[in-house]
């Protein structure tokens, strides 16, 4: 198993200690920080390969972390929340984060998303090079370009991109891209979908990802 690096943003002394035991039990190298400048100072300072983010923290809250952190890095981000308003969900996923972890949560079901959302990101794709008119997608790094210069976007961004290519001028149900991006069964609102689509579309700047109206999405001149 490779040894991942995750770091642990969470004012809770207690929640933050049992996350990190738990964490470590399944082989993770962790560090932790109880505040969301402490936090940014960790992430400066290391390479982290997932971030796990609590939402409301003294001096930065999480998502004014987490949109500092999408400024420099696509590390994936998942939120740890006692916000279930479906408002406060949107925000974080507007601004890039991968996941939301409402709490109280059980820790088999942290450690599942985390595994999740590890996997999505250093997975290989079979096809490893898509090109779509003036796009192209390394599938191995995980990188989109458009005209040869690379567009940043964070892993469920990409991966939606990369499923719209590899099932180019079909239409893909949002409930299809829910499950086949996310991994696991999601029981939220599948309308999360169109967020991304439009962070996407905000991103590439490209007029190929259509809307099938009441269905979901494809990618088609």
């Amino acid at each position: 198993m490779m040894n991942y690096h995750i770091l642990v943003v969470e004012d809770d002394q207690e929640i933050q200690e049992l996350i990190k035991q738990f964490l470590m039990t399944q082989q993770y190298s962790v560090e932790v920080a109880s505040d969301g400048l402490e936090g940014m100072k960790q992430f400066n300072k290391q390479s982290f390969d997932l971030i796990l983010l609590d939402v409301m923290m003294p001096n930065l809250d999480g998502f004014e972390v987490a949109k500092m952190i999408r400024n420099e890095s696509n590390v994936p981000i998942i939120m740890l929340t006692a916000l279930e308003e479906e408002q406060e969900q949107m925000k974080g996923f507007d601004i890039g984060i991968d996941d939301y972890i409402t709490k109280p949560f059980s820790f088999h079901v942290l450690i599942r998303r985390v595994k999740a959302v590890l996997r999505r990101s250093n997975d290989q794709s079979t096809d490893n090079h898509l090109v779509f008119k003036e796009m192209q997608v390394d599938c191995d790094a995980y990188k989109v370009y458009v005209n040869e210069v690379e567009v940043p976007l964070t892993t469920k961004e990409f991966e939606i991109v990369q499923l719209l290519l590899q099932n180019e001028k079909k239409v893909l149900p949002r409930e299809s891209i829910v499950e086949k991006v996310w991994g696991y069964d999601y029981y939220g609102e599948t309308r999360i979908i169109d967020t991304h689509i439009k962070n996407i579309r905000k991103k590439l700047d490209i007029p190929y990802i259509k809307t099938v109206k009441g269905i979901g999405y494809k990618i088609d001149e």
